[in-house]
């Protein structure tokens, strides 16, 4: 299963980022997990957030540029080698990870890495054929 992910640009200078969660607070709608890179000037704040529909809506009134892409998450062991044996069955598939972040919470007790393939319907057939455990969209929510 992929998962919706919501990736806005902002400048890289103080309050920008408070001004792009302040928008998510005063409407009520939580992240459940996000990342943020950087180059010099500009930044790219990605956010897992369970009604990104909206939040998407609310961005582009406000002028932000937001771009909408999917991800797979998976489960990881959480131990030392668990996300490197992870990491050996997306090799021995052959595919490409173009970026990755974690999850700050546990689902059934083990961690969880949420995984951008440039190609993630071919990435979500060979993860299943690998036995690698994907964590669907209910499960990110309910254990939040």
């Amino acid at each position: 299963m992929k998962i919706r992910q919501l990736s806005i640009f902002i400048e890289n200078k103080p309050g920008h980022l408070r001004r792009a969660c302040r928008l998510l607070t005063d409407a009520g709608i939580d992240i459940e997990t996000m990342a943020l890179a950087d180059t010099e000037q500009f930044g790219i704040l990605r956010f897992i957030i369970k009604d990104w529909q909206r939040a998407k809506t609310i961005f582009e009134n406000q002028g932000l540029v937001v771009r909408e892409t999917e991800l797979i998450a998976v489960m990881v062991e959480d131990r030392p080698g668990g996300l490197t044996d992870l990491l050996e069955s997306i090799d021995k598939a052959n595919l490409n990870i173009e970026y990755m972040y974690g999850y700050a919470s546990r689902v059934a007790g083990k961690a969880v890495m949420f995984l951008r393939f440039n190609e993630p319907d071919e990435a979500l057939k060979a993860l299943n054929e690998n036995n690698v455990v994907v964590v669907a969209i209910d499960e990110i929510f309910k254990s939040g």
